[in-house]
């Protein structure tokens, strides 16, 4: 897999990933965010390909303060080839050399896989409520 930053031609592809991984949900429409991040550190959009072809995707961004990474999804026919771990080891990366000190994630607390997955990476639950507020209710995905 070569790891690269995301083209507006990966667009089909990297939606089609999102949906097949179950990572599309109504509250949130994959072309629009797709939009706010290339309007926001666009080369922290990776795309993993093969062959020409996305097989996964991580959207990482850093505040300043802490990393964060998105949409972390890997093709259903290649799991188990440590692709989700190396896209990981490279946000990592990219994150470390941007002076980031830590990097957060959320889950869903009902995805055990997802769960155990990043702990296998050396991540751990913090023990803190993860709160939200939409700013801008999204429409029902375009396209």
């Amino acid at each position: 897999m070569r790891i690269r930053a995301f083209d507006r031609a990966d667009t089909e592809a990297v939606v089609e990933l999102w949906r097949a991984a179950g990572l599309v949900v109504p509250w949130n429409d994959p072309y629009r965010d797709i939009e706010r991040k290339l309007a926001v550190q666009p080369e922290l959009f990776l795309v993993g390909e093969s062959g020409g072809v996305v097989i996964a995707t991580a959207m990482v961004g850093h505040d300043g303060h802490r990393g964060w990474v998105n949409y972390l999804a890997v093709d259903e026919t290649r799991r188990g080839e440590r692709l989700g771990a190396r896209l990981m080891e490279e946000a990592e990366r990219l994150l470390t050399e941007l002076g980031c000190p830590k990097l957060n994630l959320q889950v869903r607390s009902t995805n055990a896989g997802v769960i155990e997955f990043y702990r296998r990476l050396g991540y751990q639950v913090d023990e803190v409520a993860s709160l939200g507020k939409r700013l801008i209710a999204d429409a029902s995905p375009i396209g």
